[in-house]
């Protein structure tokens, strides 16, 4: 189910075209994980299947950022996301213009959410 503060951040943000890059985010979290958790934690919204985090959504001033959590197995295209030390994470950020492939993006949140 939405979070009724998710949705007042994201309608808060100051760019048009973040908010069409998070609302998009947003919808295909959802579809990628039917028993998802949405809340808002730091002014983020949050994702989590269970007690563990699956998905953060990050507005910044210059792009949208993705991170999709649990992703040591997921094999991404190269350049295409930032990996964290132990490759647990990975974050795409996204700009305005920017070409989005959202069907590789909920496969890859699926993938990342199944094993949680």
């Amino acid at each position: 189910m939405k979070n009724e503060q998710v949705t007042e951040a994201i309608q808060k943000l100051s760019q048009p075209w973040q908010i069409e890059i998070a609302n998009q985010l947003r919808e295909i979290i959802f579809a990628a994980i039917p028993d998802v958790v949405e809340r808002l934690q730091y002014g983020k919204p949050h994702y989590l299947k269970g007690k563990q985090y699956a998905a953060v959504v990050g507005p910044a001033k210059g792009w949208v950022s993705l991170t999709i959590f649990n992703a040591q197995a997921l094999v991404t295209p190269d350049k295409l996301f930032e990996s964290s030390e132990n490759g647990d994470r990975k974050t795409i950020k996204i700009s305005e213009g920017q070409a989005v492939d959202y069907p590789l993006l909920q496969s890859l949140i699926a993938q990342a959410a199944s094993t949680l």
